[in-house]
């Protein structure tokens, strides 16, 4: 895979950082005081999947590449590790989140459901690169 595309891959992957940051602010102030916390987290979760979906779209419809599927896996995999990092050290470091609270994101035992944006983030490409294939 060559470095535009890895570079396009990351400034994609910025785009998404900036549309998270946008669904979690409108999160707050218009679905969960209309629905209450959980069911704010489960919308907002929702939406933010189907923004990846679209963005990944647009990112390998513009990119107009033949990627092999470990290329797609690759970007996602970047992508996914990007997000982590970027959840825990900005969560923790700017936003001043405690690690509990930060971890508490990932027990779906307790209904959270954030690790599916974690594995939309991840299959993205590959699924979206698939779907353009046909």
């Amino acid at each position: 895979m060559d470095s535009r595309i890895l570079l396009f891959a990351l400034g994609m992957w910025f785009i998404f950082v900036i549309a998270a940051i946008l669904n979690g602010t409108f999160r707050v102030a218009f679905i969960t005081p209309r629905v209450g916390e959980y069911a704010g987290h489960v919308i907002s979760t929702v939406i933010f999947m189907c923004v990846i979906l679209a963005g990944t779209y647009l990112f390998l419809g513009y990119l107009d590449a033949d990627l092999a599927r470990n290329d797609l896996l690759l970007i996602g995999a970047g992508w996914l590790v990007m997000t982590v990092v970027f959840e825990f050290v900005f969560g923790h470091y700017v936003m001043g989140h405690s690690w509990d609270k930060l971890l508490a994101d990932y027990n779906i035992l307790k209904g959270r459901v954030w690790v599916l944006v974690l594995l939309t983030t991840f299959l993205a490409p590959w699924l979206v690169g698939t779907y353009l294939r046909r």
